[in-house]
């Protein structure tokens, strides 16, 4: 659900984030609103059903603050895209790794739907101060592109064929990290028997170390050639989620998240600096929701799939398609040909 809604929306939102573009801080403070918003609606579900729409508008939210966001930083830092992008990550590296540890412990002293309710009003709070604090940046913005050359941006970055190939594995890693942040928790819990705050603890390892490999794997990216970072990131990845389930320990277990944690979130981040590089520079936001819809569209089954080989053959099977998937994003990281190093504005 939060897929389906956040895939509706995002092209809509990439032309708005591009033609409006100094209206990007009232977008992502409506977007931080929005979260907010649907996790105080699911707190008050009285059944399955009714979780739907606060899940759907997760995805409203989601929809809205990518391309905004995403799409400001690399036309701002057109020479330092993937660096801006990997500290953009560590933003968001940050709150997952507070928020797991952070959660289980309180989920030992409140119910889960109180819990839910608490966040909307620091999501409020946190929205009014991004638009006040961050308008003056926005208001000499040039106008964006018409409806012609909107579309004649986005006709020329499809037409690019490694453009469709960075997509195309990026829908791989996409599928794979879905099925591991849907199965993970239910493995930890009801396979290992962990409790919330043990939960919580790993949840907090797989982002920990992004916080400082992000950085890492931006600089590198942008002085070097994204691939040398995306091929050995989707390798290893793809490499540490066919060993999860041989972990014959907590420590074991800790080491093999941690190190899934260099890469889980931050490789994403460089994948979409690769064919923003590619990509004109007046549809940059609208170049992430295109990205988006591509990923939505076919990432979408993916926690059903990991759902039904779970269910055969076992928890463990969700992370073995995962790894699967992974080094098939690999392999076609390998076939293409990216620049030895990003080309600066203007070139």
């Amino acid at each position: 659900m939060r897929e389906a809604s956040g895939g509706f929306l995002i092209m809509p939102s990439g032309y708005l984030a591009d033609s409006f573009a100094k209206y990007r801080p009232l977008i992502m403070a409506f977007a931080l609103a929005s979260g907010g918003l649907a996790y105080f609606l699911v707190g008050f579900a009285f059944s399955y059903l009714w979780i739907m729409p606060g899940i759907a508008l997760i995805g409203v939210a989601s929809a809205a603050w990518h391309p905004a966001s995403v799409g400001s930083l690399s036309a701002r830092f057109p020479d330092r895209r993937g660096t801006a992008l990997a500290l953009h990550g560590v933003g968001a590296s940050i709150g997952d790794t507070i928020a797991p540890l952070c959660v289980g412990a309180l989920l030992l002293a409140v119910s889960w739907q109180t819990l839910m309710k608490f966040h909307l009003l620091p999501a409020l709070v946190l929205a009014f101060i991004l638009w006040r604090s961050l308008g003056s940046f926005y208001q000499d913005s040039r106008p964006g592109p018409d409806l012609k050359s909107y579309l004649s941006g986005i006709k020329d970055m499809l037409n690019e064929r490694n453009i469709l190939a960075i997509m195309v594995a990026r829908v791989f890693m996409s599928m794979g990290r879905l099925s591991v942040l849907t199965f993970l928790p239910l493995y930890l819990t009801e396979d290992l028997q962990y409790t919330s705050l043990g939960l919580g603890f790993y949840l907090m390892l797989l982002y920990l170390i992004g916080m400082v490999s992000q950085p890492v794997m931006g600089v590198v990216s942008d002085r070097f050639s994204r691939k040398v970072v995306l091929l050995p990131a989707y390798a290893t990845l793809g490499l540490l989620y066919l060993f999860l389930p041989a972990t014959t320990n907590g420590i074991q277990l800790g080491l093999v998240i941690g190190a899934m944690g260099l890469f889980f979130y931050g490789t994403g981040n460089i994948a979409t600096a690769a064919v923003m590089d590619l990509s004109a520079s007046e549809v940059q936001g609208s170049t992430m929701s295109v990205m988006s819809v591509f990923r939505h569209v076919f990432t979408l089954p993916s926690p059903i799939i990991a759902g039904v080989i779970a269910t055969e053959f076992g928890t463990e099977a969700a992370f073995l398609y995962a790894g699967a998937l992974l080094l098939l994003g690999a392999v076609v990281i390998f076939t293409i040909k990216l620049p030895p190093k990003p080309a600066p504005a203007g070139d």
